[in-house]
């Protein structure tokens, strides 16, 4: 997950107060912020140091990051007018930065750990623009979807086109796999995901799509949708710790690979009580390659990461499916 230095004192300590787009701006610091984690850890692939409302906020609509709160915008989505503010995105001229992060991490580091690149898939990043900031209840965006579906579809669409022209200039720059976020998915019923978000997710992987780059999709408190946001074209489901590991792999499609899923809140009890848990992932996967050990949201702060630091150990040691080391969990 993209917050995986957040619990280090090494990235307090460097990454200072202002707005996340500010240290974003930073290639420099970006490119550190993203080695901080793989360092300490000695995780397997690197997630650029990014936000989901990067593309957005670069072509001038309005956004920010607030701290402690999460994206705002000044002027929220409200009509067919607003349609004219979401342009085109230019990597080269408006997101520069972010290419210059990518072929720094892609210089600096390890030969073996590939660096992810990710965007915002069009819902979430709508339900930003719509309701002005987080929301508990999706009211604005979901009166928009049943009561304006032209305008919704349209705007779906413009989203869907800067994720994948972020998504190409990532992979361009150098990234080997790419991740969608759509973080507040899980909000909607299967019969409103189907219909109102599906199509526009599906023209994101579908565009970005190439030989041998994996894709992941990942949403929280999604398990009523994994299989229709498998459908949507990734080549990995992403899975938060609400389902069990084993009951999402029947809801997906045989054989697609699953990405995580330990509680992020459990890391906050004893190690016992977190290896406990950390074994139980592994014996749920029972073995199958596909499967990218993860945490099933993102490293909270409070954390401590000396026992983040237990959790990537035994899960080199006992969860490996490759012959490596051993794989039985027990």
């Amino acid at each position: 997950m993209r917050q995986a230095g957040r619990s280090l004192p090494e990235y307090r300590a460097l990454r200072g107060s202002g707005t996340i787009l500010d240290a974003i701006a930073d290639a420099d610091l970006a490119c550190e912020l993203t080695l901080q984690p793989v360092r300490r850890y000695g995780v397997d692939a690197a997630i650029l140091y990014s936000d989901i409302v990067v593309p957005v906020a670069a072509i001038g609509f309005g956004v920010d990051v607030a701290p402690g709160t999460g994206p705002v915008v000044d002027q929220p989505f409200t009509s067919t007018a607003d349609l004219q503010r979401l342009r085109p995105l230019e990597p080269d001229v408006d997101t520069p930065y972010v290419l210059d992060t990518v072929r720094n991490l892609v210089r600096d580091l390890p030969a073996d750990v590939p660096l992810i690149g990710f965007a915002g898939a069009p819902f979430t990043v709508a339900s930003y623009l719509i309701e002005g900031k987080p929301s508990r209840t999706w009211l604005r965006t979901k009166a928009m979807m049943h009561g304006d579906e032209p305008l919704w579809h349209a705007l779906m669409d413009r989203l869907a086109d800067l994720a994948i022209t972020s998504l190409h200039s990532q992979l361009d720059a150098g990234a080997r796999a790419i991740q969608l976020f759509d973080s507040w998915a899980g909000c909607l019923s299967p019969m409103d995901y189907e219909r109102f978000v599906l199509p526009h997710s599906r023209k994101v992987f579908d565009a970005v799509a190439r030989p041998g780059v994996p894709m992941i999709h990942f949403g929280v408190d999604t398990g009523e949708l994994l299989g229709l946001m498998a459908s949507a074209g990734a080549t990995v489901m992403g899975v938060d710790w609400r389902v069990p590991l084993d009951a999402a792999r029947t809801r997906v499609p045989d054989g697609m690979p699953l990405q995580g899923n330990l509680d992020p809140a459990v890391c906050a009890a004893p190690w016992d009580a977190v290896a406990a848990a950390t074994r139980d992932v592994l014996a749920r996967n029972a073995g199958n390659p596909g499967h990218v050990f993860n945490l099933g949201h993102g490293v909270m702060p409070e954390l401590d990461p000396g026992i983040l630091e237990q959790v990537v150990e035994l899960v080199h040691a006992e969860g490996r499916a490759d012959g490596v080391a051993n794989a039985d969990p027990a």
